[in-house]
């Protein structure tokens, strides 16, 4: 297996895979969506009808997450530094307002600390989203609809910072909001608020020209979230061999030897994602359906994009990808008569101090 350390005894970890299952921060989104393509009524008919199109047809997922929650007044001052590249970048406030100088990005992170100086160090002073889009995406669009979706959902109680970031493939702002507001409410989004922010950053993407959806995970066949940021950036490292296996690998590694030798079943959130898309497959093919019975030619052609869309299927987890090259892996071993690891096997890259023992 290319991205795991196989090596690793499965017994040694397996009581140990215990992934962490959190509620779906789009669930209530996806009940929406499914609901809607089953809907009688005109005005939500034809809403439903063009997000199903976008859906099927792939459009460009937008992407909003949490990545951190700076406490005290040094903590925030060392974000903002950050995510404004010590100058580099500017950051742009809820007034309008250009901060490049470091006098400035400190004297904001004191104004959103703790006013009870002797909490400072503990008291979550902002917190900090990221809103991204794929690679290709007009930077200055991006930044707009950001400005725009902060606007509307956060500057009538919060202050806040944006950061346009193009360092990266995926062109991104970062969006730190003052975790005390105007009148002494904390900002603590939750996961339905988060999925707000995704409807309405889409939104106003296209309404700037810029192909754009967010759709729920489960409507997608996907039935949990991505790796973390953290998790993505070990991994890289490992694959090119300046840093040993995550331990998260030699996990799942683990899981899936276990499920193959047959002792263990498949974790919780695999037979869940299952049974999520069953059920989305039957509201996808209940409205190609309904779409192939219409007069419109274009009604028809959606009906059949619906159906190829199904046909492809739910994405499978790391863990059922896991599993298969295993099952692959076992299958050429019988085929060839050998045993242990074939040579044609690619062979995970270690770092170079693991190349010595």
């Amino acid at each position: 297996m290319s991205d795991f350390d196989s090596s690793f005894e499965a017994g040694q970890v397996a009581a140990l895979f215990k992934p962490k299952i959190t509620a779906d921060p789009n669930g209530r989104g996806a009940n929406q969506l499914l609901r809607g393509l089953s809907s009688g009524k005109a005005q939500r008919a034809i809403s439903t009808r063009a997000r199903l199109a976008r859906v099927v047809g792939r459009a460009p997922e937008v992407m909003v997450k949490v990545t951190g929650r700076p406490k005290g007044k040094s903590h925030a001052a060392a974000h903002f530094d950050y995510i404004g590249r010590k100058g580099d970048v500017p950051l742009e406030t809820r007034d309008g307002d250009i901060l490049s100088e470091k006098d400035d990005r400190a004297a904001l992170a004191r104004d959103w600390g703790d006013p009870a100086y002797w909490r400072d160090s503990s008291t979550v002073a902002a917190v900090s989203m990221v809103f991204s889009m794929p690679a290709g995406t007009d930077p200055d669009k991006v930044l707009s609809a950001v400005r725009e979706v902060a606007r509307s959902e956060i500057a009538h109680e919060w202050d806040y910072v944006l950061a346009l970031h193009t360092d990266t493939p995926r062109p991104h702002v970062h969006l730190t909001v003052a975790a005390r507001g105007d009148t002494g409410r904390r900002f603590n989004p939750r996961p339905q608020t988060l999925h707000q922010y995704r409807e309405r950053f889409a939104e106003e993407l296209r309404a700037r020209g810029v192909s754009a959806e967010a759709t729920p995970r489960a409507a997608r066949g996907i039935g949990r979230a991505g790796q973390s940021m953290s998790l993505n950036q070990m991994r890289q490292r490992y694959m090119t061999g300046t840093a040993p296996a995550p331990l998260a690998n030699r996990k799942i590694t683990a899981a899936a030897q276990d499920q193959h030798r047959g002792r263990a079943e498949a974790p919780e959130f695999v037979g869940r994602g299952r049974q999520q898309w069953d059920e989305a497959r039957k509201r996808y093919l209940a409205a190609a359906q309904r779409l192939g019975e219409s007069a419109d030619p274009a009604d028809r052609q959606l009906a059949d994009q619906v159906r190829q869309f199904v046909r492809a299927g739910r994405a499978p987890t790391i863990h059922e990808q896991s599993v298969a090259a295993i099952e692959r892996q076992s299958q050429q071993r019988e085929l060839s008569g050998q045993r242990g690891r074939l040579p044609s096997e690619p062979v995970p890259p270690r770092p170079p101090t693991q190349r010595k023992r």
